[in-house]
């Protein structure tokens, strides 16, 4: 249990909350059909740390008073983000060719690319008429416009693939973009439902898109140096894919000479050993990790004053999460 959580209360509403949420995420899906109601149940088992649905109550816990429960609107834009969430995941592991995602089959292995993409469309689609059940539209247009940014994050990311070349700012606008945007927005929500500042709001959002930049920097390393056990999914895809990350793209812009030519050779050959073993003699992998720590300290100290001391706490724990999973 961690020191923000032994708040009692707040542990209670964000348990509360959760469930809220899961409850709505099952019935939006609910379907006459068997086959899709199947297919709906499995996908329900990549609901892992929930972080997202989790931002969104907290951000919107921390700018409500004291004994105020959250609107349902809340409860609502929390089960939309992960609904959208749980459609990218979908969507990247027919990309990847992913067979493991939560210790288990992934749709596209138990049931082909077809299936996958036509359940991550019908994922999105649901998305969007819970969210419209909100009742505003302006929630409706700002996730759409998020989800825009996601797709020109993955499609940007797909032209590059193979590209020894790619910058760490070309790197940092993909991640921005395919990954930080939804949690950006699910800090800026939840806030914003609860009556915080046009400044306040701005501050949520830029502290969620730091996180999930961090976040993702932390996944790739996952990818590269993790095991599949401990992880829960296909590892070593981003190699695979020809997809460079951070540490290789800090190592090959730090290295000359046959350091450099060896990381190079590993990548084209898609040799893990070899690449890992570059990386760590240059110092590339620790590079990383450092800039994820560095990003998270950033975010913390940009994140606004609140009305509610506990919650701005676990937001404060929840970003140190970000970069100490192993999962």
């Amino acid at each position: 249990m961690t020191k923000a959580f032994l708040d009692t209360a707040l542990a209670a509403d964000i348990a509360a909350g959760l469930a809220r949420v899961e409850t709505l995420f099952e019935s939006q899906l609910a379907s006459e059909f068997p086959a899709v109601n199947d297919l709906c149940a499995h996908v329900e088992r990549y609901r892992g740390k929930m972080l997202r649905p989790t931002l969104v109550l907290v951000s919107g816990l921390a700018f409500s008073r004291d004994g105020e429960r959250l609107p349902h609107a809340h409860d609502i834009i929390a089960a939309t983000v992960e609904m959208i969430h749980m459609a990218t995941l979908v969507h990247d592991d027919v990309l990847d060719e992913a067979e493991i995602r939560r210790r288990g089959e992934t749709v596209n292995f138990l049931r082909g690319n077809e299936t996958a993409v036509m359940l991550g469309d019908y994922l999105i689609s649901n998305a969007f008429h819970l969210c419209s059940r909100a009742g505003d539209p302006a929630l409706n247009l700002r996730l759409g416009e998020v989800t825009n940014t996601l797709c020109e994050g993955e499609l940007v990311q797909l032209s590059r693939r193979h590209d020894l070349a790619l910058d760490e700012n070309t790197y940092f606008e993909i991640v921005r973009r395919k990954t930080a945007v939804l949690v950006g927005a699910s800090c800026e929500l939840g806030a914003k439902l609860s009556g915080a500042s046009a400044d306040e709001v701005a501050r949520m959002r830029a502290f969620g898109e730091q996180l999930g930049v961090a976040f993702q920097i932390q996944d790739d390393l996952l990818d590269l140096l993790g095991d599949e056990a401990t992880v829960g999914k296909s590892i070593l895809r981003d190699l695979e894919k020809g997809k460079l990350t951070l540490p290789m793209i800090m190592h090959i812009a730090s290295t000359k000479g046959a350091e450099r030519a060896a990381a190079l050779d590993a990548i084209e050959r898609r040799d893990p050993t070899a690449l890992r073993a570059a990386l760590a003699r240059s110092g590339s992998i620790q590079g990383a990790r450092a800039r994820a720590v560095s990003i998270v300290e950033e975010a913390k100290r940009g994140l606004p004053a609140t009305r509610r001391t506990h919650s701005r706490e676990l937001l404060l724990e929840l970003a140190d999460r970000v970069v100490a999973r192993d999962a």
